[in-house]
């Protein structure tokens, strides 16, 4: 059976802690921050993933999908927020596909319950995806410097490369 989680996508950006401060002073960098770290996690445990983001507000706004290997990222019409998307979706979901919901909304979880999902509060979520990531550097080989550039070049070429990089 195939597993997919939707993450209601600015529910979870804004209870993501590691992006907290990013958030304050930039936020479409820690939204595409955001979605770089669940594509990897998407990648890293072969599922699926969508992230559905509120564009309810965006006057004459047309839905729009952005389809990469493992993640979908939906940025929902105007007048429909992440939480009816999701609920739409859920109705028509595929057979024999096991759906997560992420969120924090206690109304939403419910409503996917109701559905036919499983519902996954945010934390659960980030746990996971940090775990995933402590994992995967466990996997690294414990030297990298056999994968870096600078442990496979020559001393000079290093040299001079590093002396650009300081502007002389």
């Amino acid at each position: 059976m195939k597993e997919l989680i939707l993450v209601d996508g600015y529910n979870a950006l804004n209870a993501w802690p590691s992006l907290h401060s990013l958030r304050k002073t930039n936020f479409e960098h820690a939204r595409d921050k955001f979605l770089e770290i669940l594509e990897e996690y998407a990648a890293l445990r072969s599922i699926q993933m969508i992230v559905v983001f509120d564009a309810h507000l965006v006057r004459g706004g047309q839905e729009r999908v952005e389809k990469k290997a493992h993640l979908t990222v939906v940025f929902t019409r105007e007048h429909e927020t992440a939480d009816r998307f999701i609920e739409r979706w859920l109705g028509r979901r595929p057979l024999r596909t096991h759906v997560w919901v992420a969120t924090g909304d206690g109304v939403e979880q419910a409503m996917a319950l109701g559905k036919g999902a499983c519902r996954m509060p945010i934390r659960e979520l980030y746990t996971q995806v940090q775990s995933s990531m402590v994992e995967k550097k466990q996997r690294l080989p414990r030297d990298l410097r056999d994968i870096r550039l600078d442990g496979r070049i020559e001393d000079s070429v290093r040299q001079k490369l590093e002396k650009m990089r300081r502007g002389g």
